[in-house]
């Protein structure tokens, strides 16, 4: 039977020591690898390991549980809010919490909590090892997509599904053959990487096209039209490299 890591953070050093107990105890699927009555010290152990659970007090003075929980920089792990006051459950489970425990804690209601992380475990495990298949299998040179990381999900495209990518500062949108457009949180810097330099050019510092898809070169004007009839500028520095490449 695999164990729950968990961790647990409490001001008080007798409700750590009641708290983790009760945990023990009550069940024989929880080990407790780290508790701290710091929560900043907590905070900074959390940065470099990833627990499956982690038990969170509400009542701190330096920081409450709900200020520990804005603050962490990963939040990939399950959390449980533990406390002797009733009144916080809502906002508890509001504030991106899988649970809520009452101290002190009732047998029953740790069983039911148990059962909540293995599901939220087993959920984000699934998710992770189908991401790391889907990037494996799309690396394959033979099968080998475009890997768009967007809005929390890996979008996969053959090169013939993208006409150009546009530059928007900080963030880039790449437009499809079918009308659609993806906007990423990436330079086109970044997204001239990504995409293979066999098929894609970056001919302005705002623009890369896919040169399947240009219809017409415009050298004296200094565009390119595209199936698409987009009307893209090719800068002045650009023309001679893009001619070559022609």
């Amino acid at each position: 039977m695999s164990m729950i890591e968990a961790v647990l953070v409490d001001d008080e050093v007798k409700a750590l020591q009641s708290l983790s107990w009760e945990l023990t105890n009550f069940s024989d699927e929880i080990e407790i690898i780290a508790s701290f009555t710091d929560p900043i010290e907590a905070l900074g152990y959390l940065e470099g390991n990833r627990p499956d659970c982690l038990f969170l007090d509400i009542e701190m003075p330096t920081m409450d549980g709900f200020q520990f929980i804005k603050n962490l920089k990963t939040k990939n792990f399950p959390v449980v809010i533990t406390t002797a006051y009733n009144q916080y459950a809502i906002k508890a489970l509001k504030n991106e919490a899988i649970d809520y425990l009452l101290k002190p804690i009732d047998s029953d209601d740790l069983k039911d909590t148990i059962g909540k992380i293995k599901r939220y475990n087993a959920r984000n495990y699934t998710a992770e090892n189908l991401e790391k298949l889907l990037l494996k299998f799309n690396n394959n040179p033979i099968r080998k997509k475009i890997t768009l990381n967007t809005d929390g999900k890996l979008i996969f495209l053959e090169s013939d599904e993208i006409l150009y990518a546009e530059s928007d500062g900080n963030y880039s949108t790449i437009f499809l053959t079918n009308g659609n457009k993806i906007v990423l949180t990436k330079k086109l810097k970044e997204v001239n990487e990504i995409l293979p330099s066999d098929t894609f050019f970056r001919v302005h510092n705002s623009y890369i096209v896919n040169i399947g898809k240009i219809k017409e070169f415009l050298k004296t004007d200094g565009y390119v039209i595209l199936d698409s009839k987009n009307k893209i500028p090719v800068s002045r520095q650009k023309k001679s490299d893009f001619l070559d490449l022609l």
